[in-house]
């Protein structure tokens, strides 16, 4: 019994070569969840350190600016791909299509609703990948126990038609099913870590935006009751001359 126990290649690739359809079937679709994790981690850490770090830079040029023009101004040093400058379109934009409404609430909240929904809609493209992520953290250990119910199954099978409780027998049967759960285990656990780090990546890089979204409003704001003060006083003026 020892003698031909100690025969059967017992390695992960023998157990593998000689693992039922099915749980060979479990094995090679959680690797191939365990490689694109990984691809997902390697692109996206680059993507959002990149962005991130671009991002800081355009708020603190953007922090010196004192009025629209001059954040304007400080974006023509920007990359032509700019979320800053984009948020900046928005609000020109809108004061662009305000042009003819003295309501200044009206216009701030206009404002703040485009530029609110620009930031969401940055935040949902940063998070890409994310949602596969979870699915594989989520689903791949049962998956892997799938492997190895299926291929304990197959062990007891085995033992019955052979009527043998053999330890040669059983022991390879089931050390390949406990192998689908262990490869399920190596594709969820890192999932799940990589998929709460770029959580909270996402969450610090969304902070970011909407500082500088915050920033571009502070600069229409100020712009759009400078402008009504100046208005008010040239009003004033006038009527005392008229007076």
């Amino acid at each position: 019994m020892t003698n031909d126990l100690m025969q059967t290649d017992l390695s992960v690739w023998g157990m593998y070569h000689h693992a039922d359809i099915v749980v060979k079937v479990v094995m090679i679709g959680l690797l191939l969840a365990s490689v694109v994790t990984w691809a997902i981690f390697f692109s996206k850490s680059a993507e959002l350190s990149s962005a991130k770090r671009r991002l800081k830079h355009e708020q603190q040029a953007l922090a010196g600016a004192r009025s629209l023009p001059e954040a304007a101004e400080a974006c023509r040093t920007f990359k032509a791909n700019s979320l800053s400058a984009q948020l900046l379109k928005e609000a020109e934009n809108e004061l662009e299509l305000s042009e003819n409404s003295e309501d200044n609430d009206g216009i701030k909240e206009r404002t703040a609703f485009r530029l609110e929904r620009r930031v969401a809609f940055f935040s949902r493209h940063a998070g890409r990948g994310n949602g596969f992520l979870a699915t594989i953290g989520a689903i791949a250990p049962f998956v892997g126990l799938f492997g190895t119910v299926w291929g304990i199954m197959n062990s007891f099978i085995g033992i019955a038609q052979t009527q043998t409780t053999n330890l040669a027998v059983v022991a390879p049967g089931i050390a390949e099913a406990l192998l689908a759960t262990a490869i399920g285990l190596v594709a969820a656990i890192p999932a799940v870590v990589i998929y709460n780090v770029f959580a909270r990546m996402i969450a610090n890089y969304k902070a970011t935006l909407g500082d500088v979204a915050a920033q571009i409003m502070l600069l229409q704001s100020r712009d759009l009751d400078l402008a009504a003060s100046n208005g008010a006083r040239r009003a004033q003026a006038q009527k005392l001359r008229v007076g």
